[in-house]
């Protein structure tokens, strides 16, 4: 490689679109790395942690440009992002070093050969193409990947179900004591398919997408699912499992509800929670034909109490829930109401938006 002259920004973008997935820690050094590599005028920058590829291209740089190097992505992101916007950057590659240059600044990273550089097999087919405005999926990921469980041994449970359906898109995402479910209609019509992606690549995806009408392409094969995104295109491997039924788990003959103005919940049990259990986060909902009471104590016997206007359409109830995971889904929604919808004391709260049945969150009662 020769030395290349480009802009800051030029760099900066694509190589921000992929150091999302480089963990700081790694067992293979060069998965610290991003490749670079320059061909017929086009610059491409690929991150990796062998489950999940993401590839960001530019174009603008010289065509008879052609290298490939391997360099820290975070050292290269660091340096670049502390350097002044727009000012000329070069990067010149003497082996074993890439030499950074921009004014009078000049860095030496070391490099590691790019044939060492572990990249995905992509060669799989696509079993359906599917594109969709960005917006619409990102969208979709904010309602429901507050929902996915962490680090489950039921590692399906630590990733979102993707199901295709006709000419519907459901995501769905669970950890045991929640659960969230959304769906959007789709341009096409396609073949039922069920995919479970890992939580790392719902949370870099949610990152990548815009909230625009862009187009974003879903490209779904038997062990990956690819996502091209204006210029970047990110590969993941598949989480091998069997999901819950999930309709089994959302109540469908629940008749008791409540309709509540979103933000005076939220605001509510913002208040409250300030008093509640800071490990095990309850918070009682006492339900009267006329209010609702959300009472929230703690170990040190300090209690919070607040108070709505509601009318309740069923017997007196007495309920905890985690707090949390009923403000975490009301912080998503955007709609002005909420209703929530009960069996009784042992079962589940179902929130939803009403007069819509895209969008559907079961919580699990917890004894206070």
């Amino acid at each position: 490689m020769n030395s290349l002259q480009l802009d800051r920004d030029i760099l900066l973008k694509p190589l921000q679109s992929v150091t999302g997935i480089v963990e700081r820690r790694q067992t293979l050094p060069i998965l610290s790395n991003v490749l670079i590599e320059g061909k017929g005028g086009t610059l491409s920058l690929t991150a990796t942690d062998l489950e999940i590829q993401v590839t960001a291209t530019v174009s603008g740089i010289p065509a008879d440009a052609d290298f490939a190097i391997t360099v820290s992505a975070k050292k290269l992101l660091d340096i670049l992002r502390a350097l002044p916007e727009q000012t000329p950057v070069s990067l010149e590659h003497k082996e074993p070093k890439l030499m950074v240059r921009a004014g009078k600044s000049r860095f030496s990273l070391q490099t590691l050969p790019a044939a060492d550089f572990p990249r995905l097999p992509a060669s799989q087919t696509a079993t359906g193409e599917i594109p969709m405005p960005q917006s619409g999926l990102r969208r979709l990921l904010a309602l429901t990947q507050y929902s996915m469980a962490q680090q489950d041994i039921r590692y399906y449970l630590n990733g979102m179900l993707f199901v295709v359906d006709g000419n519907a898109l459901t995501l769905v995402a669970t950890d045991g004591h929640r659960l969230g479910m959304t769906t959007r209609p789709l341009l096409n019509s396609y073949a039922r398919s069920e995919t479970i992606l890992p939580r790392k690549a719902v949370l870099e995806l949610s990152r990548l997408l815009a909230d625009s009408d862009d187009e974003v392409l879903m490209s779904l094969m038997p062990n990956q699912v690819k996502f091209e995104i204006a210029g970047t295109v990110l590969i993941t491997k598949v989480v091998d499992g069997k999901f819950p039924d999930f309709n089994r788990v959302i109540p469908s003959n629940y008749t008791k509800y409540l309709d509540l103005e979103r933000t005076t919940l939220q605001q509510s049990l913002h208040r409250a929670a300030i008093l509640s259990n800071e490990k095990f986060r309850g918070v009682r909902w006492i339900v009267a034909p006329t209010s609702l009471r959300v009472v929230c104590t703690n170990t040190e016997q300090e209690e919070a109490e607040e108070e709505l206007e509601v009318a309740f359409n069923g017997d007196p109830l007495d309920i905890g829930f985690n707090i949390t995971y009923i403000q975490e889904v009301l912080n998503c929604i955007e709609s002005s109401q909420v209703r929530c919808s009960f069996g009784d004391a042992n079962s589940s709260m179902l929130i939803t938006i009403p007069e819509r049945d895209d969008f559907k969150y079961v919580v699990m009662p917890m004894r206070i």
